[in-house]
């Protein structure tokens, strides 16, 4: 068997510019996951350009094992004065939180920095360096990998202490009843069209990726209003949403169905949505219209929607 060879790809010839590229990059639900696996989080997304103090965080997270907020701060060159100096601005303003500093390489000064800090400071204060790297084999695309640089102390034990209790905690009535539903949304979904989504959880929504970042169909269980929905969530760029917008009247054509357009202008995300009313959970007898409607609008926006998104031009 012929093996290829792994080819180092330079950051800047993929992500130009940290805050138009990189962050949406890394904002998108598969990265953050991605990163989450390499550090035992389970980061979920909070916001982008988040002002703390005087200055913007790059990404805000919430760590849904210890229930803290996380701060990320991208670089995508050698670590520098100023971005340390702005982590520790974060860490003074801040009672609890986790500092993930991400650049393209760490001087030897920072992160020496990093392990004093993580020595000197409680367990409400944490920081964790992280090098971002891309590799491909051949012509394949490039591949991102994290390589973490600092850490806590023991932090491998306490996070897999936290992902078990998680994982173990006693789940309410209604996030049984989602975790089911999901579960069997994935499955019909799966039989039907060969399109997967991320592992069903206990949460009110279901993401299927498009194949690009920061933009995926996104299911939802509406339990205060009783509705279903269904929504093309866009995260990662505002000319995204309004390039989709210009093409309205084909794309409601093409769903068979009239959309919710909102682009939401004080928040990053975008979202182009679809209800269903009269939609209890709680009513088991009613789940197979439910799974029906949900499976066919998946498999519809897949269709309508992923082609386009391909096309999308980055302003």
């Amino acid at each position: 068997m012929e093996l290829g060879l792994l080819e180092r790809v330079d950051l800047r010839s993929i992500w130009e510019n940290e805050a138009s590229h990189f962050t949406p990059w890394l904002a998108s639900e598969e990265n953050i996951s991605l990163l989450s696996d390499t550090l035992g989080m389970n980061l979920e997304l909070e916001a982008q350009e988040k002002q703390v103090g005087p200055f913007r965080a790059d990404i805000l997270c919430k760590d849904s094992y210890s229930d803290s907020w996380v701060l990320i701060e991208n670089q995508l060159e050698i670590t520098d004065h100023l971005h340390l100096g702005q982590l520790l601005t974060y860490a003074a303003g801040l009672h609890a939180v986790s500092i993930i500093w991400i650049a393209s390489k760490f001087r030897e000064e920072h992160r020496a920095t990093l392990d004093w800090l993580n020595e000197i400071t409680g367990d409400n204060v944490q920081f964790f360096g992280c090098e971002v790297e891309l590799w491909k084999i051949a012509d394949s695309p490039p591949a991102p990998k994290f390589n973490i640089i600092s850490k806590p102390n023991d932090w491998s034990r306490q996070a897999g202490k936290a992902a078990k209790s998680l994982e173990n905690e006693e789940l309410t009535e209604t996030q049984l009843l989602q975790k089911e539903y999901w579960g069997q949304l994935c499955a019909i979904v799966l039989e039907k069209k060969n399109t997967k989504s991320r592992n069903p959880t206990h949460r009110n929504y279901l993401i299927f990726p498009l194949g690009r970042a920061g933009i995926y169909i996104n299911c939802l269980i509406l339990n205060r209003d009783n509705k279903l929905a269904i929504e093309l969530r866009v995260s990662s760029n505002k000319s995204y949403y309004h390039q989709l917008h210009s093409q309205k009247d084909e794309i409601e054509s093409e769903l068979g169905n009239i959309l919710t357009w909102m682009e939401q202008p004080e928040s990053n995300v975008s979202r182009i949505m679809l209800f269903k009313d009269n939609s209890d959970l709680n009513v088991r007898e009613h789940w197979p219209k439910f799974l029906e409607w949900h499976k066919n609008l998946v498999v519809k926006f897949d269709e309508v929607f992923r082609e386009r998104v391909k096309l999308l031009k980055s302003e």
